[in-house]
């Protein structure tokens, strides 16, 4: 273990000598140490001390009387040791005591603290903001698990609960499983035509899921609402909330209707069987705090541009599964309705587009991990905007294309605006949240040549 000091001469201090050491860099002295010793500068604290968590170095603090910065919340000593700036010559004996575990463990937390609270001033004002915020509501205040843990406490709103069982994220470290069943949430923009319309048969679908616990339809449509016998009788409730807004982001409102821990998230012209439904709840249950999912995008660095580039093409890699068929934790509405900034908000309802990748660069900006997404599927339908018969003023609304019979999905304005939105994100966040994968989970036995009765999602494999 060597810790390593660089001040203004460039001296490094190893176990148990010193040496010049400027023919070294500084950065990659910085990132190349395990530790690095922060004494005080010129008053109590220490730039070094930021210099240090940047790197992940753990800092060995050597200024007796500081208080660290936001010690009220942050518990330092699972990311720094504190040492006693009167006895120097004992550091190299309490480095050397440090177990490699632990050394990994205090860098990582290094990294995380970094990154959650101190690597903007926007991020540092908005901790400030949020610790007073605490303060004067300490009823509904974060616990130190919320600010002590991935992905911290501004990302756990306390608005949504205090209780860390609740999030999506503390389920493994709490030994919590999330709830046995889901909630379907059917964005529904066209009329209901008739009882084989698309959206009658994806709610009987649904319905037969062994986890499902009720259904909602948000009726998006400019239409009146139709009588409640033209819905298919079902048997898990089905309730169907009219939209006031008509918007996109509507869909990822947090519904009070909505109780279970698991949202299913549907387009109304999705087409997914009952058996497809069941797996894809069963493969979410293993990744609560990610969106799991079958329709899968990616985007790329579009170098010529210098800008970033969306794309639909069949690949083994995604980065996205997109929300017209994803189960996701229905925080993540809570998240999308009082995190994400109005304004990308307002754009998403005035084009009338990309709040699935929003949502995608929320979760992901959240976890960084990318999504799930389970069996191939290449017969997934995104037919959406088929059959529109509703009419808006917005050229670019969802109710826009009257009697149209062209797909969205093949308009070439379509892909342009979500290329724009997805820098525009980037641009909000400081970085590109996405991370590409090329995980794709499928049923077990799916395409083994063994008996039909062994397999357990039959009817995946004809579709």
């Amino acid at each position: 273990l060597v810790i390593k000091l660089v001040k203004c001469s460039y001296l490094c201090f190893e176990l148990s000598f010193c040496f010049c050491v400027c023919r070294y860099d500084y950065q990659e002295l910085l990132h190349n140490s395990s530790f690095c010793l922060v004494p005080r500068g010129r008053r109590l604290g220490s730039f070094r001390f930021l210099e240090a968590l940047q790197a992940a170095c753990i800092p060995v603090i050597l200024s007796n009387g500081w208080e660290l910065p936001f010690s009220e919340v942050i518990d330092w000593r699972k990311a720094a040791i504190i040492g006693d700036e009167r006895l120097l010559l004992q550091v190299p004996s309490i480095t050397r005591s440090v177990g490699r575990d632990r050394i990994l463990a205090l860098r990582q937390q290094t990294q995380f603290l970094w990154d959650a609270y101190f690597s903007s001033v926007a991020k540092i004002v908005l901790t400030t903001l949020e610790i007073i915020q605490d303060r004067v509501d300490s009823h509904v205040s974060r616990n130190h698990l919320l600010w002590n843990s991935l992905p911290g406490g501004l990302y756990a709103l306390p608005q949504f609960s205090t209780d860390p069982a609740q999030f999506p994220f503390y389920y493994a470290k709490l030994g919590k499983s999330p709830s046995q069943q889901f909630t379907a949430v059917i964005h529904t923009v066209t009329p209901l035509q008739s009882q084989i319309s698309p959206v009658v048969k994806l709610i009987i679908a649904v319905a037969k899921s062994k986890f499902c616990a009720q259904i909602v339809v948000l009726w998006n449509c400019d239409k009146p609402l139709p009588p409640r016998n033209k819905w298919p009788s079902t048997s898990v409730p089905l309730t169907v909330i009219q939209g006031h807004t008509k918007m996109m982001t509507s869909r990822f409102f947090p519904h009070e209707v909505v109780l279970t821990d698991a949202v299913l998230s549907l387009d109304e012209d999705s087409v997914l069987s009952t058996n497809e439904v069941d797996f894809a709840f069963i493969v979410w249950q293993s990744f609560p705090e990610r969106i799991v999912g079958y329709p899968a995008r990616s985007h790329y660095w579009d170098s010529s541009r210098s800008r970033w580039g969306y794309t639909s093409k069949w690949t083994n890699d995604y980065s996205m599964v997109l929300t017209g068929a994803a189960f996701y934790h229905r925080y993540y509405h809570f998240l999308f309705t009082h995190y994400v900034p109005a304004n990308l908000r307002t754009t998403v309802d005035r084009l009338a587009n990309c709040e699935d990748i929003l949502m995608n660069f929320l979760v992901s900006a959240v976890t960084k991990q990318p999504p799930i997404k389970v069996t191939q599927k290449k017969q997934y339908k995104e037919t959406m905007m088929t059959q529109v018969s509703c009419s808006a003023p917005n050229p670019h609304s969802l109710c826009s294309a009257l009697g149209s019979k062209a797909s969205r999905w093949a308009d070439p304005d379509h892909f342009a605006q979500r290329q724009t939105c997805m820098n525009a994100f980037s641009h909000w966040l400081g970085f590109m949240p996405l991370v590409h994968s090329q995980m794709r989970l499928d049923p077990v036995l799916f395409r083994d040549q063994v008996s039909i009765l062994r397999k357990k999602y039959r009817d995946i494999e004809r579709l």
